[in-house]
């Protein structure tokens, strides 16, 4: 299987913090920061690597493993057979063609389809 990490979701009880400590401390850049007061998501990663993120997200929302693939359909075939299908492989709205499993301890793994 061809399969990158496309993002980690991890929660975050305080955004102001979370974001002081990516973007200063480690120098992520912002690429995206949605939401607001203490329900925001905001998307960093490397300087000039925008493939390459963490979202921070409210606490409270599940876990969230986002990997990336150029054959969604041939990962899909080995998984569903060993894996708790959650979704299979359909076009979204927003113009991701995805699917998704969870793990042996219940989290979510996501998988897109690279373009």
């Amino acid at each position: 299987m061809d399969l990158t990490i496309r993002a980690s979701f991890l929660p975050h009880d305080d955004p102001e913090a979370s974001l002081a400590f990516y973007r200063d401390v480690l120098g992520f850049e912002v690429h995206g920061d949605v939401g607001r007061d203490r329900r925001r998501w905001i998307t960093v990663g490397p300087a000039g690597r925008a493939g390459a993120s963490v979202v921070l997200r409210p606490a409270g929302d599940d876990p969230e493993l986002l990997l990336a693939t150029p054959g969604l359909d041939a990962v899909f075939e080995r998984l569903q057979s060993r894996a708790e299908v959650i979704q299979e492989p359909i076009e979204q709205s927003y113009g991701v063609r995805d699917c998704a499993f969870l793990d042996p301890a219940g989290n979510l793994i996501r998988v897109q389809e690279l373009r």
